[in-house]
């Protein structure tokens, strides 16, 4: 039996159809509707790795007409909250966001990519915090927001 997450399973299901990413964002956002409103495209799923971009659109711009700092956090925490799906052991464990903390680099008058990452292999504990680190970068690779995501893994109760 497959130690893979139903997200994984599900990402690499898709992953072979035509318009695959497409399909499984969208499954996303209807599994949390809220992130729909920014309309995100997930470039990337593994174990301990996910990247998704949000393009430059009216509907998630502020009013100086760059890209709005809640679409930027929205962003960060999908990307987290989908890697931290793909990768904790879904069998054993679960988890929730638990706080962020973000820093605001640079106006995003660009489309955004996010990328959330952590260190594997790594040991799994009951009622760990762990710490997400989330990037996003404008179409000039410049580094233009970080956010430290902090998920709460707990073991499931038997």
């Amino acid at each position: 039996m497959s130690n893979k997450s139903a997200l994984l399973k599900t990402w690499h299901k898709f992953k072979r159809l035509p318009f695959g990413n497409w399909l499984f964002s969208k499954a996303v956002c209807i599994k949390a509707p809220y992130f729909g409103s920014m309309k995100p495209y997930v470039l990337d799923l593994r174990e301990g790795h996910c990247s998704a971009v949000v393009k430059n659109r009216r509907s998630v711009h502020n009013h100086i007409g760059t890209i709005h700092a809640i679409a930027q956090c929205n962003l960060a925490e999908l990307c987290a909250g989908v890697m931290v799906d793909a990768t904790v052991p879904y069998k054993t464990h679960r988890w929730i966001p638990k706080g962020m903390t973000v820093q605001y680099l640079a106006k995003v008058d660009t489309d955004v990519t996010a990328i959330a990452e952590i260190d594997l292999p790594r040991q799994w504990v009951d009622k760990e915090d762990l710490v997400v680190p989330v990037k996003l970068f404008n179409t000039r690779n410049e580094l233009v927001f970080t956010a430290d995501i902090t998920m709460y893994i707990t073991e499931k109760k038997q």
